[in-house]
């Protein structure tokens, strides 16, 4: 390893500011970022009123737009993406940070299209993994905001990025991808200690694929990741284990990180036997003991709270960071960021 350097470069992160609490500022360059977008740009032959809306925009990414002027552009599509970049724009500069408007939507559950939240939080977690210099946690980090195919190879579980599964026709996601001439075409390997330093420049690429076998490093990474966005955004500090398997433990509380993941834990806390065929889902358990029991609901103070990762029956893992925001057992969820 050679130290921490930059990563994620297409998430935009080089263009938002910090307040003096280190949390992201939505900056006009940032919010022109989204203009770039390829849905956005208007083609030669678009209609007068969606370019003029267009250079309006880039001119100042914060003027009010009135409904007639999307409804003025004549094809369909294209109101429809004018319409959801502007709600988006209007909530992203509503808030004091890019951090509020997330927990915003976690908590008022407001509606965005998903490759929009997955872009957000990958830029939130780029704020908070700046000082990391472990690309096993950085890998980790990337199953927050992008879906992954599990498979097993020599006794090992592996995540490899969805788009990089061959036969993928997925585009990248970012437009700032191919505004920075960023490679997104490489060899897929398996992260490991003797490979580890190609990470920082092939980060973009989402190329290299994480061990998830239980015992192993990714599923250790994956646990301070969760620690480090826990007290990012709610203020709190959390200490994370690995635990045993589900038979033995007792769950008092528990988090699914994915819909697979709250369907097993929901069966466990029910008292429910799990299938052979469930059991084989689960990717990683976690026990998390809080630092302190002030803001723990009562019947949580002294016992772990349980964070389940599970696969889906077709092998593919999508976690939902947003349920360590609503899905702890504490009192208050964002009492830093208010």
């Amino acid at each position: 390893m050679s130290g921490r350097r930059d990563f994620w470069l297409a998430c935009g992160h080089h263009l938002l500011d910090k307040d003096e609490h280190g949390r992201l500022l939505a900056t006009d360059e940032f919010l022109k970022a989204y203009l770039a977008r390829p849905e956005i740009v208007p083609p030669d032959e678009a209609c007068s009123a969606e370019l003029e809306l267009h250079q309006a925009l880039l001119s100042n990414p914060r003027q009010t737009v009135e409904p007639g002027r999307v409804a003025a552009i004549i094809d369909a599509d294209a109101r429809e993406n004018w319409s959801l970049i502007i709600a988006w724009r209007d909530h992203l500069a509503a808030y004091a940070s890019l951090e509020s408007a997330y927990l915003a939507i976690v908590q008022l559950q407001l509606k965005f299209p998903r490759i929009f939240l997955d872009q957000l939080v990958q830029v939130i977690l780029r704020n908070i993994l700046d000082d990391c210099d472990d690309v096993f946690m950085l890998r980790a980090a990337e199953l927050f905001f992008r879906g992954q195919k599990l498979s097993s190879h020599e006794g090992s579980l592996l995540a490899i990025d969805e788009e990089a599964v061959p036969g993928s026709n997925a585009k990248p996601l970012s437009p700032l991808i191919s505004m920075l001439g960023i490679a997104t075409e490489a060899q897929l390997d398996v992260l490991s200690e003797q490979n580890a330093d190609l990470y920082w420049e092939r980060s973009d690429a989402f190329d290299m694929s994480l061990e998830l076998t239980a015992g192993r490093r990714g599923l250790a990474a994956l646990g301070l990741v969760v620690t480090r966005w826990v007290h990012h955004l709610l203020g709190i500090e959390v200490k994370i284990d690995p635990a045993a398997e589900l038979r033995d433990e007792n769950l008092v509380w528990y988090v699914g990180l994915d819909a697979d993941a709250t369907r097993i834990g929901d069966q466990l806390w029910n008292g429910d036997e799990l299938c052979e065929a469930d059991r084989r889902l689960v990717v990683g358990l976690y026990r998390m003991t809080f630092a302190t029991d002030a803001g723990v609901i009562e019947q949580v103070r002294g016992a772990p709270t349980h964070m389940i990762v599970a696969m889906s029956a077709d092998y593919t893992l999508r976690l939902k960071p947003q349920n360590l925001i609503i899905g702890l057992p504490i009192q208050h969820h964002a009492e830093a960021l208010n």
